[in-house]
């Protein structure tokens, strides 16, 4: 039996959110800008700057998009409605599962808009560069380096998001040493730099014969993808620049050529390096745009703790703070330390569903 009245509830609040989001994203100002981008595109000399053009068309596909999904999700209210009123008026089993069923999956998609009118940052929208690098612990830190890994690839699927991998160190036994991959995305640096910060393993090793519990650590870093920084001025004179062979599988180039590229930013001693792709120049080409991309993250950090943006019980996210527990014995818990957020499903978390984690920490991080 369903009960129709908290139902009915449940759908006001959703339709409040949907309209709040609208607001919030101004969808009457986002159609106008529409309009004038559009009357751009009719112009006989619109390809002429074929750079300025992708762009322009770009911002109309993102706005075209924005403006789909809040009409999309109002006729999906409305529809609701339509339901609730039907299910009044018949039996009301008929339409109970069908109704919780709906109402579940609208009440996701409105989370998800909610958030995406918190993710205003300057570089929120841009593509993110995580690395994961495994803390002490030999093996099973490697290991838990691997699993924290396919996480984010599979929240990566569940997003729609593309992963390119720029670099990675295996372990000596198993697992993963280090890895840097790129994610791109619509608000894939937004939602991500949520998770930047150690994350925490415990759990009965498997490398461990007499089966003890061990806790384990990894760290996450997380950089928005810049693309061009007229802010980010790097002297060539600050640059250290080591070449070296590739120490990865495959490709006929791999352990024969110095085709692997570090770069050392001297002043502030942040080191990034490429090996992935076939040349030295693509390889330093990467790095280069990795090492902008850190120096802007380390920047916008330094910002965020002189305004002070993040207050009360969210703890600032910070390289070396512990922010996230995954415990698989002797109970299942995944814990954000920041919000207290739980969820006792670890199977699901370590299956790419941190989509809860992230929008409660975002949320509570704006107010």
């Amino acid at each position: 039996m369903i009960d129709l009245y908290n139902e009915k509830l449940k759908l006001e609040e959703l339709i409040k959110s949907v309209n709040t989001s609208s607001q919030a994203l101004d969808i009457k100002k986002l159609k106008e800008e529409k309009q004038k981008l559009q009357q751009l595109q009719l112009d006989k000399d619109f390809w002429q700057d074929q750079e300025k053009a992708t762009k322009i068309n770009q911002s109309i596909a993102k706005i075209e998009k924005t403006i789909t999904k809040v009409e999309t999700l109002e006729k999906e209210c409305s529809s609701i409605s339509e339901l609730l009123e039907l299910a009044g008026d018949f039996a009301e089993e008929e339409f109970a599962s069908e109704i919780q069923k709906t109402l579940s999956s609208l009440e996701k998609k409105v989370n998800a808009l909610f958030i995406e009118t918190l993710l205003t940052g300057k570089y929120d929208a841009n593509n993110a560069i995580l690395t994961l690098q495994a803390g002490a612990g030999g093996t099973e830190a490697q290991d838990w380096v691997e699993m924290l890994y396919r996480m984010y690839l599979r929240f990566a699927e569940r997003q729609n998001f593309v992963v390119e991998e720029l670099d990675l160190q295996h372990g000596d036994e198993a697992g993963i040493k280090s890895v840097t991959f790129l994610i791109k995305g619509t608000n894939a640096y937004g939602l991500l730099k949520a998770e930047k910060g150690v994350h925490r393993l415990v759990r009965i090793s498997p490398f461990d014969s007499n089966k003890r519990r061990h806790t384990s650590f990894a760290s996450l870093e997380v950089m928005p993808e810049i693309e061009e920084s007229n802010e980010i001025i790097i002297n060539p004179d600050d640059l250290k620049i080591d070449t070296m062979r590739s120490s990865g599988a495959g490709g006929q180039h791999v352990n024969k050529t110095e085709s692997a590229v570090r770069i050392t930013h001297i002043p502030t001693g942040t080191v990034t390096f490429c090996q992935n792709e076939r040349s030295q120049i693509q390889n330093k080409a990467t790095a280069m745009k990795m090492l902008i991309s850190r120096l802007t993250e380390l920047k916008e950090r330094e910002l965020e703790e002189q305004h002070k943006e993040i207050k009360g019980e969210i703890k600032k996210i910070e390289w070396g703070s512990q922010i996230r527990s995954y415990v698989f014995c002797p109970y299942t818990l995944v814990k954000d330390h920041r919000t207290n957020f739980e969820n006792s499903n670890v199977n699901a978390v370590m299956d790419g569903d941190i989509e809860d984690f992230i929008y409660d920490y975002l949320s509570k991080a704006n107010k």
